[in-house]
Order: structure tokens, then sequence, then C-alpha cells
């Protein structure tokens, strides 16, 4: 009986400390997602401030003409920093998968490994006793 609740103690320890590493490499990629996208926001925003401050300074048709080709510039840039944001976060998020993958799958293996060593240990025990 001691042997079974000794067992689960452990297997429930390692199923938390591995519980609490996927939690922190999740915790840490949305972290580092947040910052990426946050950064993109914060550039999108001064550059378009910019532009506005320029855009206010136009009197006239031909001023507009002279800063219409940079707003469209500023928006390009924009939309490009936002894409570039998503997808380093995407990239970091497949990374992130991967090493909560490889974590689960060494948990599988090491469980694995304990219930063979338990089992050839009881068919040790059992041919003794069959003897």
């Amino acid at each position: 009986m001691y042997q079974f609740n000794d067992q689960f103690s452990k297997a429930a320890g390692q199923f938390a400390d591995a519980a609490a590493n996927v939690n922190r490499l999740a915790l840490q990629n949305a972290e580092k997602a947040f910052g990426l996208h946050l950064a993109a926001v914060e550039e999108n925003i001064n550059a378009a401030f910019a532009f506005a401050g320029e855009l206010i300074e136009v009197r006239d048709a031909e001023g507009l003409k002279a800063v219409w080709p940079k707003g469209i510039q500023v928006a390009r840039a924009n939309a490009e920093r936002s894409i570039g944001a998503a997808q380093e976060a995407f990239a970091g998020t497949v990374k992130t998968n991967e090493a909560i993958g490889a974590l689960a799958k060494s948990q599988f293996e090491q469980a694995t490994s304990q219930v063979k060593a338990e089992v050839e240990k009881a068919t040790k025990a059992a041919s003794k006793a069959a003897k």
C-alpha cells in the first residue's frame, strides 16, 4: 500500500514539475509576443503622428500632392511592421510548442521506463514465487 502511495506521490510531483515548466514556457512566449506587438504599435503610432504633423502644415493642393506619397509609404511601413511582428510572434509560438512537445515526450518516456521497471520487478518476483 505504501509503495503505491510513494509511486503516486512521485508521479504527481513529476506532473506538477512538468506543468510548471509548460506554464513557464507559455508565459515567456506570451510576454515576448506582447512585447513584439507593443513595439510595433509604438513605432506605427510614432510614424503616423510624424506624418500627421507634416500633413497639418500643408496649405494647398500642391503641398498635398507632395506629402501624399509619404503618407502611402508610412501606411506601407506600418503594415509591414505589424505583419513582421505577427510573423515573429508566430515563429516564437511554434518554437514554444515544440519545446512543450519535447517536454511532454520526455515525461511520457520517463513514465514508460518507470512502468517497465516495475513490470520487470513484478515479473521477477512472480517467477521466484512460482519456483
